[in-house]
C-alpha cells in the first residue's frame, strides 16, 4: 500500500459517511413533511387525537405544535436527529390545511 492511499482512504471514508448522513437527513425531512401535512389535515377536520397520533406514528420523537393563522390550521413538527458521532441536527416541517376541512 502506498502512502498516498493510506492518507486518502480515511478522507474518502469520512466524505462517504457525510454523504450518507445527508441522504438519511433528507429522508427524515421528507417523512417529517408528510407527517406535518397529515397532522394538519386531521386537525383541520377537528380530530386532534388523530392529528397527534399521525404525527407520532410518522415522525416518532418529533414535537408537534399547532398554529391557526387566518382560515388555516398548521402543524409544525420539530425534532433533533443524531447521525452516529455527529452533533444533532434540527429537522423541522410545516404543513397547513384549510380550517374546517374545506
Amino acid at each position: 500500500m502506498t502512502v498516498e492511499l493510506a492518507v486518502a482512504l480515511p478522507v474518502v471514508t469520512v466524505v462517504l459517511g457525510l454523504v450518507l448522513g445527508g441522504v438519511v437527513l433528507a429522508g427524515e425531512q421528507a417523512r417529517m413533511q408528510v407527517a406535518a401535512a397529515v397532522a394538519a389535515r386531521a386537525a383541520a377536520r377537528g380530530d386532534g387525537a388523530a392529528a397527534a397520533g399521525a404525527a407520532g406514528a410518522l415522525a416518532p420523537g418529533a414535537a408537534v405544535r399547532f398554529e391557526f393563522p387566518s382560515g388555516l390550521v398548521c402543524a409544525v413538527l420539530r425534532a433533533d436527529r443524531r447521525m452516529g458521532p455527529m452533533p444533532a441536527v434540527s429537522v423541522s416541517a410545516r404543513g397547513c390545511a384549510a380550517a374546517g376541512g374545506r
